[in-house]
């Protein structure tokens, strides 16, 4: 994704624009939060999200999908950033297509696949384990016995688990607890004995939860990529939480510049002492910091993104700058339109308290700056 977009990307982005801002504005999400539906999104809208091909665009056309690249659904995120329009996108479009694709045996994708392209089916990748992310504990246990697994643990602030038809839930079938080693990844039913899903309440209104397994036995068939993938995922599951990190930032991004351009437009129209407020020298000096920030973190993000098309061996570094950048410029933004703001951006009745709400949110999602930071740093060799 150059910072030109080509001809199939501008179609994209003008496509998704149109849709975030016709049939998902703000006041759909704040409808979807007074009414408290129990899903978490509207699966009316999703499902016109289905007829455009979202829900297959990283699925290969010989599995129904539109075999497009990353660029694609990065651009769809961000202008349903804009809007703060939830979506099951992320945890089904991304996470789980990713990984069926990647990991997955023949069958598997044949079975599963065109069903998420054709969004019949919903599944998420069930991975953190602990109150932060931190991808490389896994004490979630696989044992092994009479051609069968039993599974027992805990996940954390599972996206969309609530919801979802299938749970693709990392387990360790040997090593140690931060051992990369042995990692396996379950294709897991909710329906199945011994899974408890516990729907968690977040400050944003989205969807995240618990998943508890305890002694749900599994047979062979439902190890995804079969038994010669035993205890060998670890690159997998790093390629899709990278894949992941790098889409969520690009909603973030789109979330970023919204609150950048309603700020500017009150600048514009609100009075004090007689004079506008953005002829102010001072809030003259944080907007163009602002501005500075956004467009800075619109380079990384189209940076990590070519490094996904290209394989790039900087591709999880990259993806960490993203992410990192997403959640402190996210984070700022928000403060600071909310600031500008004034006493009316502190009321229910303005938007800019849930764009806040979300930054917050997805500055913990798929690793803290903290977090991101340190990899990158690890990457580097320090």
């Amino acid at each position: 994704m150059a910072l030109v977009l080509d001809e199939q990307q501008l179609l994209i982005e003008g496509s998704a624009r149109d849709f975030a801002r016709d049939k998902s504005p703000v006041t759909a999400f704040r409808n979807l939060r007074d009414a408290d539906v129990s899903d978490g999104f509207d699966r009316a809208l999703w499902q016109q999200m289905v007829e455009l091909g979202w829900s297959g665009v990283l699925i290969p056309e010989a599995y129904d999908g539109l075999g497009l690249d990353m660029s694609a659904v990065a651009i769809i995120a961000r202008e349903l950033g804009r809007t703060l329009t939830a979506s099951p996108l992320l945890s089904t479009a991304v996470m789980g297509a990713i990984l069926i694709d990647t990991l997955g045996s023949q069958a598997q994708k044949q079975q599963l696949l065109p069903s998420i392209a054709a969004g019949r089916h919903l599944s998420t990748f069930a991975h953190d384990e602990d109150p932060r992310h931190n991808p490389g504990r896994v004490e979630l246990t696989a044992n092994s016995g009479d051609g069968s697994y039993l599974l027992n643990g805990e996940k954390q602030f599972v996206i969309d688990g609530h919801v979802a038809d299938t749970l693709l839930v990392s387990a360790r079938t040997s090593g140690y607890r931060d051992d990369g080693e042995g990692l396996t990844v379950f294709v897991v039913s909710p329906d199945s004995a011994g899974v408890e899903v516990e729907r968690l309440t977040m400050v944003d209104h989205r969807n995240l939860a618990r998943i508890r397994l305890h002694d749900v036995r599994l047979a062979s068939t439902d190890v995804l990529g079969g038994e010669q993938a035993i205890g060998r995922a670890y690159e997998a599951i790093h390629q899709v939480l990278d894949g992941a990190r790098i889409v969520l930032a690009a909603e973030m991004l789109g979330g970023a510049e919204r609150l950048f351009e309603t700020t500017l437009e009150y600048l514009k129209v609100r009075e004090q002492f007689g004079v506008l407020i953005g002829s102010f020298q001072a809030l003259k000096h944080r907007m163009a910091k602002m501005f500075a920030e956004v467009e800075m973190f619109e380079s990384v993000v189209m940076g990590a993104l070519e490094a996904w098309q290209e394989r790039s061996e900087d591709l999880a570094s990259l993806s960490s700058l993203a992410k990192a950048r997403a959640n402190d410029v996210f984070n700022d933004v928000s403060s600071e339109a909310l600031q500008m703001h004034g006493g009316i951006g502190m009321t229910d009745d303005a938007d800019i308290g849930f764009y806040l709400k979300r930054s917050r949110v997805t500055a913990q999602l798929l690793g803290d700056s903290v977090f991101h930071r340190d990899r990158y740093a690890r990457l580097a060799g320090f």
